[in-house]
């Protein structure tokens, strides 16, 4: 039975401080699994926040021992056995889609606070972030054949550009749980830290990056994913347009000056 405390937590928590918005998956009680209330949550949030202006960084991170263990299974079961409520046959196209394509493409940086274990689609969150730091206890399982299905929420086009073809193949095909350490080992951590330091480790990257030039930030975020599927030609005629555009800031005027100061520079994020 679902207590009433469980009942009137939001699935979501969302918090903007400093500049960083921090997307908080909240069902720990569940291992932060995606049922139709969460995905819906969490598909609003990252594009409210990838829209918001005061928001120089956005952190994706789990509730309890838990990142995300990705669909819940037993909301999954109710729609297998006719719960016209749970939408099967189209959530990958209204709520996953939606949720990777604005974490991977919006212009500001995004970092998955990898907290515990994140596996299937939770895995793939992460995944469309652009640093993974991860506690010592936390871990990854590309889970999706372990129950029949095929990848989704991005992972067929992230996973190979972090770990290469064949490796991805190798661990969709037989799914398992990465430890942090391997995970580091394979690309598919960027840093794993004790679980004591973890929080105030992913806030102080996270207090830096939103300190930072955004709209470069953003641009080089888009340059990498626009170059993955392009070719030279066409990356550096994209690269031009970026450069028009950072060139134009105020953050890069503010720069300028201070470099020929000799001084540090305080980036406003436009």
């Amino acid at each position: 039975m679902t207590s009433e405390t469980e009942q009137s937590s939001p699935p979501l928590l969302l918090d903007v401080t400093d500049g960083v918005a921090t997307l908080t998956l909240n069902r720990p009680e569940a291992m932060n699994s995606l049922d139709v209330a969460l995905k819906e949550a969490l598909r609003d949030a990252v594009q409210q926040v990838a829209e918001d202006p005061a928001v120089r960084c956005v952190v994706l991170t789990g509730s309890g021992r838990a990142f995300c263990v990705g669909q819940d299974l037993k909301e999954h079961q109710a729609g297998l056995q006719g719960d016209d409520s749970v939408p099967l046959s189209d959530t990958v196209e209204q709520h996953y889609n939606p949720i990777v394509l604005a974490l991977a493409s919006m212009p500001k940086p995004v970092v998955a606070a990898v907290n515990g274990v994140a596996a299937g689609a939770g895995a793939s969150l992460a995944f469309a972030c652009d640093l993974r730091i991860l506690a010592d206890s936390a871990g990854f399982n590309l889970a999706f054949a372990g129950i029949g299905l095929s990848a989704d929420t991005g992972s067929s086009w992230t996973l190979p550009r972090l770990v290469g073809r064949a490796k991805a193949i190798e661990l969709l095909y037989f799914p398992r749980t990465l430890d942090a350490q391997t995970s580091l080992d394979l690309g598919l951590a960027t840093q794993v830290v004790p679980a004591a330091q973890f929080e105030e480790t992913v806030r102080e990257l996270a207090v830096r990056l939103a300190a930072g030039p955004t709209v470069a930030l953003g641009s080089i975020r888009q340059a990498i994913q626009f170059s993955s599927n392009h070719s030279l030609e066409e990356s550096v005629a994209f690269e031009a347009e970026k450069m028009a555009l950072t060139g134009g800031t105020a953050d890069h005027r503010a720069a300028v000056d201070a470099f020929v100061r000799k001084e540090k520079p305080v980036f406003e994020g436009r």
